[in-house]
């Protein structure tokens, strides 16, 4: 199995949040970082709801990578949530393929450490094998064609719904191995995400328990990001709503059992709960605080 990499594994997990972008990045997600104390931040760089992908602006990029190097601030990009490398239909695969090719490139353009797609859907039972093929077939030319300095693809769970290709986190398997276990592939777990597909990270040790089996599927190298979101279903609904943390069905002492284990370390925790600064502020400081 090929192995992936990334920096120096940290002491501790960065703790950040995703930020808006309107008005200029480097002036618009570098001062809300800053407003609500995040070491981490992820942003979109092009409509999340669509398929455009704008002309890049190098001198904005730049200024960007300036300030974020200048603060210490890791930075990494979410794709548009209607990338489905498993969908039945031609125009949405092809589209998924552009777009994630264009994230990845964004992604370099901004320093980005790495770029989040879901894994999606087949949409229909009897496509499932076709989708695996066909991830396979599209996306290892442009796996191929990343540079040492491109960012990681990092593939995010949803939350197990209809005909998802990970329905739970043993299913990561079949994509990695899709992907021919490229150095360049990576995961990102979204608490929310696992608690809906039935891992019950609530209970005690369950946390633990959930990280240990990730580990074991992906590999600790592969471990490289953390959306830390409370939900407002209980485990195993198959809802995608987020909460605030503390203020849903997971609770706070899941995520101290998150931030103290081992393979954490290096995986900055975003969080993609609801409201704005002065809630984010609050969670980043109480995270912080779980942090210890």
């Amino acid at each position: 199995m090929a192995s992936a990499t990334k920096k120096t594994l940290a002491p501790r997990p960065r703790i950040g949040a995703h930020t808006p972008t309107s008005g200029g990045m480097a002036k618009r997600a570098i001062g809300y970082a800053q407003t609500i104390g995040a070491e981490a931040i992820q942003v979109f760089t092009s409509n999340p709801r669509g398929w455009a992908m704008p002309d890049a602006n190098p001198e904005a990029d730049a200024l960007f990578r300036e300030k974020a190097s200048e603060l210490d601030i890791e930075t990494y990009v979410h794709a548009p949530f209607l990338i489905n490398l498993g969908s039945p239909t031609d125009a949405t695969y092809r589209n998924s393929l552009a777009s994630t090719a264009y994230s990845l490139q964004r992604g370099k353009d901004i320093g980005a450490l790495g770029v989040v797609i879901h894994t999606g859907s087949a949409v229909d039972v009897n496509h499932v094998e076709n989708a695996w093929t066909q991830i396979h077939e599209g996306m290892m030319p442009i796996l191929s064609a990343l540079a040492d300095d491109s960012p990681m693809l990092l593939l995010e769970p949803t939350a197990g719904q209809g005909q998802s290709l990970v329905k739970k986190l043993d299913d990561l398997a079949y994509y990695l191995k899709a992907l021919e276990y490229h150095p360049k592939v990576g995961i990102c777990l979204d608490t929310c995400h696992v608690f809906a597909a039935g891992h019950d990270i609530k209970k005690k040790g369950g946390m633990k328990e959930t990280i240990d089996l990730l580990v074991e599927i992906a590999g600790i190298e592969r471990f490289q990001l953390v959306h830390a979101n409370d939900s407002m279903d209980v485990c195993g609904a198959l809802k995608d709503r987020h909460q605030n943390i503390g203020d849903g069905e997971i609770g706070i002492d899941p995520f101290k059992e998150l931030l103290a284990h081992p393979a954490v370390a290096n995986a900055p925790l975003i969080l993609e709960t609801p409201g704005m600064e002065p809630e984010h502020g609050k969670e980043v400081a109480l995270l912080k605080k779980l942090r210890g």
